[in-house]
C-alpha cells in the first residue's frame, strides 16, 4: 500500500482527524503545522519523515509504519500524558493495524482467485 493509500484508509476509519486535502497536501500541512489536527499533524509529519519516503506514491511496510509511530506511541503511554492524546495515538494504531490486514486478506482473497 502507498502512504497515500495508508492515509485513505485512516481517514477511513477515522473520519475527519487524517486528511487535510488530498494525500500530499495533508502531509505538507502536518509537516509545515498547518493540518486541522495538531497531533494527527505529528503522528503523519513523523510516520511520513522516519520512513524514509520520498512521497505518499511511494509504497509503505506495516513496520515501517509502527517504526516510525513508536516514538510518539511511547510519549503518550507515559503516565503524565493527556488522556486524549493517548486515545487518539491508540485509534491511530488500531486503524494502521486495520488498514494493514485488510491489505492482508485482500491480497490472500486475490491469490486463491488466481
Amino acid at each position: 500500500m502507498t502512504f497515500a493509500e495508508l492515509l485513505q484508509q485512516l481517514e477511513a476509519r477515522l473520519p475527519g482527524y487524517i486528511l487535510d486535502g488530498d494525500a500530499a497536501e495533508t502531509v505538507a500541512r502536518a509537516c509545515d503545522g498547518r493540518h486541522k489536527h495538531p497531533l494527527a499533524a505529528r503522528i503523519i509529519a513523523s510516520v511520513f519523515g522516519n520512513s524514509g519516503l520520498a512521497d505518499v506514491t511511494v509504497p509503505v511496510s506495516r513496520s515501517q509504519v509502527v517504526a516510525a509511530l513508536a516514538p510518539i506511541r511511547l510519549e503518550f503511554m507515559k503516565d503524565d500524558a493527556p488522556v486524549e492524546g493517548f486515545r487518539l495515538v491508540e485509534k491511530i494504531v488500531h486503524a494502521i493495524d486495520g488498514a494493514f490486514n485488510d491489505e492482508a486478506l485482500q491480497q490472500k482473497a486475490r491469490g486463491h482467485n488466481q
